[in-house]
């Protein structure tokens, strides 16, 4: 798929409906020569329209009017490019936990949480948020994660976690004020209720830091996951991530992941990690596939809004 390709893909299927901001600047690039021709000097996982426009708003640029949008970019390309190249989107979406729960719920408790891609860990905590599905709550305080779930019945307890840890390329801090700044960034201009979570979520992380260590979802896997604690069910998780990791990589991840005791659950794009036999999608809009130990079970939103549920 070409540069522009992707960027009016992003604006008809992920951002329509969700941010008109997005949306606006995405369809303006795809039909930007100049800028894709820019784009075209980075490395490829380094094009993508969230890494884009979430350094611009890092940097103070405007996002909001495409005209505008464009003028600083051009100007600023040389910082923009550096910061780009530099810099993973690592969206840590805490709203994702809502995806999670209904399988972390039934699986043999305590859990032992091994996040791949954690960021700063923030869905590492999915014993300590508050959840809606429609009419059911479930558990207290803040934040309160609302997902409307379709063919779902909800889950009626809180897992227990009695160990949680994260690997990442580049781990961030929620005590680091940059590296909030950087996760604010690349929150959806519009999204108020996501910055507000942000910041409920990363108090709650920074009350319990979680075990982040640096390394590779390959090489450095088998090793972290050797010191989930016995007696625990351990569980490796992912979401949104193995878009950024090179196919042969990933293939490798998978086959590893398969290998190791416990379970796995994955929530990535079907175009990314394919499944068999997968139902049709609800809407044209974009959706991961959401999947246990390798069976798929539910289509899900990005950012945990809603998941419509096809599995046992």
């Amino acid at each position: 798929m070409t540069i522009a390709a992707d960027y009016a893909d992003f604006g008809v299927r992920e951002a329509s409906g969700v941010s008109p901001a997005y949306e606006r600047l995405s369809l303006a690039v795809a039909d930007d020569d100049e800028l894709l021709a820019l784009l075209g000097t980075l490395p490829p996982a380094k094009r993508q329209p969230n890494l884009l426009f979430g350094v611009v708003r890092l940097l103070g640029g405007p996002v909001e009017d495409p005209a505008a949008f464009r003028d600083y970019t051009m100007a600023n390309w040389r910082l923009v490019a550096a910061e780009m190249r530099l810099r993973a989107t690592q969206t840590n979406e805490a709203g994702r936990c809502a995806l999670l729960l209904p399988i972390l719920a039934r699986l043999p408790q305590p859990l032992a949480l091994l996040e791949v891609g954690a960021s700063a860990g923030l869905c590492l905590y999915p014993d300590r948020y508050a959840y809606r599905y429609g009419d059911h709550q479930l558990g207290t305080g803040e934040p309160v994660l609302d997902c409307a779930a379709t063919g779902l019945t909800p889950p009626a307890r809180l897992p227990e976690v009695v160990w949680r840890a994260g690997l990442d390329l580049n781990p961030l801090r929620v005590g680091d004020p940059a590296d909030i700044a950087w996760l604010d960034a690349v929150i959806w201009p519009e999204h108020a209720h996501r910055r507000a979570r942000l910041r409920a979520a990363a108090a709650v992380a920074a009350a319990e830091p979680p075990l982040l260590l640096r390394g590779d979802l390959v090489d450095d896997l088998p090793a972290l996951a050797a010191q989930a604690p016995a007696g625990a069910t351990l569980v490796v998780f992912h979401s949104s991530v193995l878009y950024q990791v090179p196919a042969p990589r990933r293939a490798a991840f998978v086959h590893l992941v398969r290998g190791l005791p416990g379970h796995w659950i994955s929530n990535e794009a079907p175009e990314v990690l394919p499944h068999d036999d997968l139902p049709e999608q609800p809407s044209g809009a974009q959706h991961n596939v959401l999947a246990l130990d390798g069976g798929p079970l539910a289509w899900t939103r990005g950012h945990g809004q809603s998941m419509v549920w096809f599995g046992g």
